[in-house]
């Protein structure tokens, strides 16, 4: 499969996987859940998730970049995950009375039970995922993730209509890991690694063990947020958090995550045939901050009316986390694949340094911030966001040696497409109607001239994105002229 088709699958799945998800998440919100029941769950969910971090333990990384990939390492690799993952998995199980204990809150116990069940299935869909992408099967990917999503969709708002309250997340979290692991066993043809085999296993060890250690430091500052502000200042302040939290990520996640999927192979073989990756590095700067930071300047200008509209007015406060946070994530898409790049040039030790140098700040600003609520909390991660930022430049520009002058070339005309996409919204609010008291609709005008005035900036700006909207354009113009020609003139 080419490139440009594994993007346009990867695209695919992100973008209806990520609609499913959301339009699930507002049903949710605004017909069954509380703030508090949602923070309830984020609290399980983070724990969970901060242990389970243990169990992919680097193979997914391993087997779509290692360079020769043997039946005998698959086989080792495969034993590996599952020793390991559900061991964790049993962790999971047996810490989720102690946590309920250590939050005062035995609703925990019983959420925990379920999240920790869910990732039994995990393994099974580990391997079989990670061969499919090193094989560029997109399509597969694409069939795996959205019965995965749409799995979690039925059962979560099912269960929640039916009153379970936040077990119906947790329900949901366990279908949706089931469905992925039968539906990339299917896609790979049910392959298991019996009998067990551990023979030659010290190399998968090693990159598994400083992978898991990165995974560990990328897990608490991401997870953590939910952990710390649930735990200072209480559910209802949790709920409001992970709720910006999630738009913004998603979103990113949406934008990103499929170019991340189809780029690291990509990577991975021009370093094996020895190519410079300092150009390839910049065009993923300019086209990353080209299309997201654009997004993310919209969604922190619109967070109210969009809140509102989505949620009702009972989640009107996430509104100013989720600016902040959007601001947070503009940062941290600066910087595209700043792990994947440095393991692919065997430079796993820079990023453990940096990674753990950057988790302690992370940890410390937030427990500062959570002490004053949620929105100080996300402001204490834009700061968190921006420390990053200042250790991980430097270090990728010794890996890659891309040129200061390009990347401050790129970052400046995403920066003018930015400010060209939120400046009608802005203008709107200014003239006509504040976003205090804006509707849904009322969006529509101001975003799609946002829009108009993005693309514009492309093209007036030289972005590297300018030649693939061209490319584009003329594909689908040619696709319909093509369509016409045939529906005008038939074959006898």
């Amino acid at each position: 499969m080419s490139v440009r088709k594994a993007i346009a699958w990867a695209s695919a799945s992100k973008l209806l996987s990520f609609t499913i998800a959301f339009a699930s998440s507002i049903v949710v919100a605004r017909l069954f859940l509380t703030p508090a029941e949602v923070g309830l769950f984020s609290i399980a969910f983070a724990a969970t998730a901060l242990i389970a971090v243990l169990q992919e333990f680097g193979l997914n990384r391993y087997i779509v970049g290692e360079a020769e990939l043997g039946e005998e390492k698959l086989h080792t690799a495969f034993s590996v995950s599952l020793a390991v993952a559900w061991g964790v998995a049993l962790v999971i199980l047996a810490a989720a009375k102690p946590l309920s204990w250590l939050y005062g809150d035995p609703k925990l116990f019983p959420l925990m039970l379920v999240i920790g069940s869910s990732y039994l299935f995990v393994p099974l869909a580990i391997v079989p995922t990670a061969l499919r992408q090193r094989a560029m099967d997109f399509r597969s990917d694409f069939m795996i993730e959205v019965a995965a999503a749409i799995t979690n969709a039925v059962v979560t708002i099912s269960l929640a209509a039916a009153g379970k309250g936040p077990m119906a997340l947790a329900w949901g979290a366990l279908a949706q890991q089931v469905a992925r692991a039968l539906v990339s066993q299917w896609r790979n043809g049910w392959i298991f690694p019996w009998p067990l085999r551990f023979a030659g296993a010290s190399h998968v060890l090693r990159f598994g063990g400083g992978s898991t250690l990165l995974q560990i430091f990328d897990s608490v500052g991401t997870r953590s947020p939910d952990l710390i502000v649930g735990g200072i200042a209480g559910n209802t302040a949790v709920g409001l958090y992970s709720r910006a939290s999630g738009l913004a990520v998603q979103l990113v996640n949406l934008m990103t995550g499929a170019v991340n999927s189809v780029f690291y192979p990509a990577l991975a073989q021009m370093r094996n045939e020895g190519k410079s990756l300092a150009e390839p590095y910049l065009r993923l700067v300019g086209g990353y901050t080209g299309i997201v930071w654009p997004a993310l300047a919209g969604l922190a200008v619109a967070s109210y009316p969009l809140v509102n509209a989505l949620y009702g007015p009972r989640w009107t406060a996430v509104a100013p986390i989720l600016s902040l946070l959007a601001i947070a994530e503009m940062i941290f898409v600066a910087l595209p694949m700043s792990v994947q790049v440095p393991i692919l040039l065997g430079r796993l030790d820079g990023v453990l340094k940096r990674t753990g140098i950057a988790t302690v700040a992370a940890v410390v600003l937030l427990f500062v911030g959570a002490r004053y609520g949620g929105q100080a909390a996300a402001a204490a991660y834009v700061a968190y966001a921006a420390f990053w930022f200042c250790i991980y430049v430097v270090f990728l520009r010794g890996l890659t040696g891309f040129r200061w002058r390009g990347l401050l070339a790129d970052y400046g005309r995403s920066l003018i497409g930015a400010a060209a996409a939120v400046a009608p919204l802005l203008a709107w609010y200014r003239w006509i109607t504040p976003p205090t008291a804006m509707g849904f609709a009322e969006l529509l005008a101001p975003v799609g001239t946002g829009v108009l005035l993005w693309l514009a900036a492309l093209f007036v700006t030289g972005n590297r994105l300018a030649a693939d909207v061209r490319l584009l354009i003329a594909t689908t113009l040619d696709r319909i002229g093509v369509r016409r020609i045939a529906s005008e003139h038939p074959l006898p």
